[in-house]
């Protein structure tokens, strides 16, 4: 909890200061680079290179589903978006690399396991958000580029046809670190997140058909890092998160948006403030939360739409937080990797079935990574590419997960990038 505390209040101190402030401070390596999140004396290395193997990690007895590597990406990166695209490609973009923050993008072929180029955005952005739309494209909106832009207005679209980006119309309020959710309609809600001056509580609706941003509300409380699920009933649950307005503090409540009425209404809490969690919507319509902090959490909760309630969701085998989650097609969901702040990064993975309302562990990765993605693919396999481990080493790697085999092989060496971290500090988480 206290490395992502940390780093929750430094990301927003980071970005307002701006490089004014950075160039006041002790000189980094020649090189460096910040990240953005982490304490400002924290820097990713510019040197890249063939890095030794992680340590084995052990694979808990009797596990199923088996984890292979995927071909590296051309770039290491955390904090960027994956984003399935009708052609079952992958489109990874943006995020935090070793010469900063990044505007390129990569798309991943399940039929090759290779990586292509996918051009450069306009704008070099992490933390943003990443949204497929009916027609195929993606829209990419907001995040931060700390040295040049704290918080991020611009938006921009990916079009597969032509493998290229334009600008779109930018957002009414800069943000980064917050949630983006495809309506029934055709429209993105876009809510929260961190701004110029601090934690948002504003929400704006984007247009494809019209190119335009309008209000959406606001929520009743400010929060980053939060989670949005679309229910079946066109709404949209909003849950957790952080409020720098509050000095970092932890968010247990819920919202509820309804784009009939274009407003926001109070959902029932969650039974402990959370961030940063996953929400996975199950096949039954309810809302599957997992993990998090308050104290680095186990626990989960399943949301119920039609009552309003949340429930308990049995205990995960391991705390976890900052890790990914993905929707299998047998009804489980996969919960990986992540950050345990008495023990780092998690290789570990897990599986919640919802027919027992219970944990079971599953093969764990070859590499403890935190701040990854993680994509469903049609074969029903899982792609987790990228984050950062224990070494502090921004990752290029991937990892493919099948339910349906039967242990982890282990992954070979990969390029990626070193972070130097300062003799008396952790890995921030965040």
């Amino acid at each position: 909890m206290r490395r992502t505390f940390i780093s929750l209040i430094l990301f927003i101190l980071l970005a307002l200061a701006g490089a004014a402030a950075m160039a006041a401070m002790a000189p980094p390596a020649p090189g460096a680079l910040p990240v953005p999140g982490a304490s400002p004396r924290l820097f990713l290395a510019a040197e890249a290179g063939p890095q030794s193997a992680t340590p084995p990690v052990s694979t808990p007895p009797g596990a199923t589903g088996t984890w292979s590597p995927a071909a590296s990406m051309a770039a290491a990166r955390m904090w960027h978006t994956a984003t399935l695209l009708p052609s079952g490609k992958v489109l990874v973009a943006g995020g935090q690399g070793a010469g900063g923050t990044l505007a390129s993008a990569e798309l991943y072929d399940p039929a090759s396991n290779g990586w292509s180029p996918a051009g450069s955005m306009n704008t070099a952005r992490a933390e943003h958000t990443a949204t497929l739309l009916p027609s195929g494209q993606v829209l990419v909106a907001g995040g931060a580029d700390p040295f040049n832009t704290p918080a991020l207005a611009s938006a921009e679209l990916y079009d597969p046809a032509s493998n290229t980006w334009s600008p779109v119309a930018s957002m009414n309020t800069a943000r980064a670190q917050h949630s983006a959710t495809l309506l029934a309609s055709g429209k993105v809600l876009v809510a929260g997140g961190v701004g110029i001056s601090g934690t948002l509580t504003s929400a704006e609706l984007y247009d494809p058909a019209s190119n335009t941003w309008s209000p959406a509300g606001s929520m009743s409380i400010s929060r980053m890092r939060h989670t949005a699920t679309l229910l079946p009933s066109g709404k949209v649950l909003v849950a957790g998160g952080s409020d720098l307005n509050l000095w970092g503090v932890f968010l247990a409540s819920a919202e509820l948006y309804d784009p009939v009425s274009n407003s926001w209404s109070p959902a029932a809490s969650l039974s402990i403030a959370r961030d940063p969690h996953t929400a996975t919507l199950l096949p039954s319509g309810q809302v599957l939360v997992a993990g998090g902090i308050t104290h680095t959490l186990a626990t989960a909760e399943l949301y119920d739409p039609a009552s309003n309630t949340w429930s308990p969701a049995g205990n995960l085998g391991y705390v976890r937080e900052e890790h990914a989650a993905a929707l299998l097609p047998s009804g489980q969901v996969l919960v990986a990797g992540g950050c345990d702040d008495d023990n780092g990064c998690l290789a570990t993975a897990e599986l919640y079935d919802p027919s027992s309302n219970s944990w079971s562990a599953t093969a764990s990765m070859s590499t403890p990574r935190v701040w990854h993605t993680a994509t469903l693919l049609p074969s029903g396999q899982v792609l987790v590419a990228g984050g950062f481990d224990n070494r502090g080493v921004a990752l290029a790697s991937a990892e493919l997960y099948d339910p349906a085999g039967n242990g982890w092989p282990p992954a070979p060496g990969m390029d990626a990038v070193r972070l130097a971290l300062p003799a008396n500090r952790g890995l921030p988480q965040g």
